[in-house]
């Protein structure tokens, strides 16, 4: 396992933190499971390494949300501490089943401390909002938001101190006397995947647009065909829909008249 510095343990840790509270505010992106296994990879040195980690974990957590405040695995950790962690991009499949997968399901547990946290600082704001004090309830909803950050950043800082020694530990237990369970691992993160797809399919509209689901099947099943060369077709499928939608709904308007969009004569000004 690769030994850390102090100071790419401190980043890494802020980082986290800071993600989370981006995530719950301005939402630039910093918390994407893809974008924190990257910056990751940058900071260890390893940014392959980081951007497998992050895609693959990102293809666990297809078509789960947090609907309605719940706490799911925190994927978006798991991908940081998999990637530092980690040497090789060998050793990515293994560590993803047998480190991240537990590590996210873990993280619900912090998720909830962090919400029961908060509670704290908005029972305060209910105070002020009866004192009318608008400062204090602004004072109160800024400090809402350590609980946040910390309930990621403290996980995060003690898995990266001590995690080199224990996931060597735990590997070479497994390797040892339990092979069985990596094997067993493996075969369930593949199924993660599929169940992940299954959900996000369940919510998009593909009984309309059946076509394009057997477009996609053919290239990859029968031609063999890349993921980025997938979805770059169905980019362009994507956007064929979108022009269509725009005309169908610009005669509507017109009352029957159609106008053409993306003509030569729209930039000639």
């Amino acid at each position: 396992m690769s030994d850390l510095g102090i100071l790419q343990i401190l980043f890494l840790t802020i980082y986290s933190g800071v993600a989370q509270v981006d995530a719950l505010s301005f939402g630039f992106g910093l918390n994407g499971i893809i974008q924190t296994g990257v910056v990751t990879g940058l900071v260890v040195g390893r940014p392959e390494l980081g951007l497998l980690v992050g895609g693959t974990l990102q293809s666990y957590a297809l078509g789960i949300g947090t609907y309605g405040g719940a706490s799911i695995p925190n994927w978006t950790s798991a991908a940081m501490l998999v990637t530092a962690l980690g040497t090789s991009i060998d050793q990515a499949e293994s560590l993803i089943t047998l480190i991240g997968v537990p590590l996210a399901a873990l993280g619900v547990q912090f998720d909830v401390i962090g919400r029961m946290s908060n509670t704290l600082f908005q029972r305060r704001a209910d105070v002020y909002v009866e004192a009318g004090d608008l400062a204090g309830i602004a004072r109160m909803n800024l400090m809402g938001t350590l609980p946040w950050s910390l309930s990621r950043a403290i996980p995060m800082f003690v898995a990266l101190s001590v995690g080199p020694a224990a996931v060597t530990g735990i590997t070479t237990f497994i390797a040892d006397y339990v092979p069985w369970l990596t094997g067993g691992f493996a075969v369930a993160g593949r199924i993660l995947p599929g169940i992940g797809f299954a959900i996000l399919l369940k919510y998009l509209p593909v009984k309309r647009h059946f076509t394009w689901l057997i477009v996609g099947f053919v290239l990859a099943a029968y031609l063999n065909m890349s993921v980025l060369g997938i979805s770059l077709i169905g980019l362009g499928a994507a956007l064929i829909v979108y022009r269509n939608n725009l005309e169908a709904q610009n005669v509507v308007a017109t009352g029957g008249a159609s106008v053409e969009f993306g003509g030569d004569d729209e930039y000639d000004e």
